[in-house]
């Protein structure tokens, strides 16, 4: 985080000015006239004073007018009188049809609510004595609702609620995953009044500057709309297990406590990603309109996962990267001990420049090049180091469940 700058007035120093200081500055709207001298008693008046003009054709003009507008005025006061007395009240006039037209963006946002908010749903998640509470949305007729894994925890007793006012209607957790901040619960679909499942969007599509439309329950409040852009894209978080998760989507549609688990919409109303996290000004911060959600591609691949009961294996390199400084690629900061990639013979210094044939620019793309492949996978890494192109074969392991475990460290 950064220091916000303070305002000021430029060359000022401070938030004020003292107006005493600055009199030479200002003029009065009335301005000022130069003192007269005192009439001389003992001067002669003028030899020839002008005659007087004879001013009585403007005074019967004048005074015409007047008449003309006293009499217009009595009639439009008996007009007005005519049309309360008919209508009952002044305020009763009718206003202009329809009132203040909507523009185009206020018109999608409404479009998005009304054909998404339904499916939107409160999540209330119960572990031991702690109490969580979030959003979801339903993402498949048979009753699947998506979430945030950090909303659910390791809670077995979970509700979910589909109208403000409504009853909670019990949740089967069929499994989270921390790496990628993503839950997945199951009700009765007899439960779900028959809402529309959301559609996913391709995230890898979305672009800076499309709509944003956040629907969740922030703060505790029922059901609620907020709307901005998609500010960034490409970002990365940390999962609540340490990782990181890539290409996130950054919008400045505000976003607070509540909202984790529900979706980020584009104009047509489908899923982009799942809010859940917020960048704040410290501890106890609220939203400073820098928001997160995980994309939704990253949804579309873990969540058949884990609604088959499939336990997520990740590969994993065992290193911490830095960006480059001298060029193209990613420095190698760390290496665990014993991991695939020291197995493999890679070292600290080392600047890998592609992954399983894809080319690495920044230290996120190693993080991608391996998130399709599995555990066991053999891959190559082109680095170069103390000059020399080099090339390393990695076996890839399984990534730890918490990357504070003594064997983990970057992707």
């Amino acid at each position: 985080m950064t220091d916000e700058p303070q305002g000021q007035r430029p060359g000022s120093g401070r938030l004020w000015t003292d107006p005493r200081e600055e009199e030479e500055h200002t003029h009065w709207l009335a301005p000022r006239t130069a003192a007269q001298p005192p009439p001389d008693v003992e001067s002669e008046p003028p030899a020839d004073d002008p005659p007087p003009r004879r001013l009585w054709p403007l005074m019967v003009l004048g005074a015409l007018l007047a008449c003309v507008l006293f009499a217009t005025g009595i009639l439009g006061a008996k007009l007005l009188l005519d049309d309360d007395a008919s209508s009952g009240s002044l305020a009763a006039l009718p206003a202009a049809p329809g009132g203040v037209a909507p523009d185009a963006r206020s018109r999608a946002v409404r479009e998005v609510y009304a054909s998404a908010s339904p499916s939107v749903v409160f999540v209330r998640s119960r572990e031991g004595a702690g109490v969580a509470s979030g959003t979801g949305f339903v993402v498949d007729a048979d009753g699947t609702i998506v979430t945030n894994a950090h909303v659910v925890g390791d809670a077995k007793d979970v509700q979910v609620r589909f109208e403000d006012n409504g009853p909670g209607v019990d949740a089967e957790v069929l499994g989270t995953d921390a790496s990628s901040d993503i839950a997945v619960l199951r009700v009765d679909p007899s439960d779900t009044g028959n809402v529309k499942p959301l559609p996913l969007a391709d995230s890898d599509s979305v672009q800076v500057g499309d709509l944003a439309v956040a629907i969740g329950y922030p703060l505790g409040l029922d059901r609620t709309a907020t709307v901005g852009i998609v500010s960034g894209v490409g970002r990365d978080i940390r999962a609540p297990n340490g990782f990181s998760i890539d290409k996130v989507i950054q919008t400045d549609a505000p976003i607070n406590p509540g909202n984790s688990g529900g979706p980020l919409l584009d104009a047509a109303g489908r899923v982009i990603g799942i809010t859940s996290q917020i960048a704040t000004t410290g501890a106890g911060g609220g939203s400073v309109g820098i928001g997160f959600a995980v994309p939704s591609n990253t949804v579309r691949q873990v969540v058949p996962r884990l609604r088959s009961g499939t336990s997520i294996r990740r590969a994993y390199l065992g290193i911490s990267t830095r960006p480059s400084i001298v060029g193209q690629g990613a420095h190698v900061a760390d290496v665990v001990a014993g991991g695939p990639a020291g197995q493999a013979g890679l070292r600290i210094g080392d600047r890998i420049t592609r992954v399983a044939g894809r080319e690495i620019r920044a230290p996120e793309d190693i993080s991608a090049a391996i998130a399709n492949r599995s555990p066991g996978d053999r891959i190559d890494i082109e680095l170069r180091r103390a000059g020399d192109d080099q090339t390393v074969r990695v076996t890839l392991g399984t990534r730890p469940e918490n990357a504070s475990a003594p064997s983990a460290a970057g992707p």
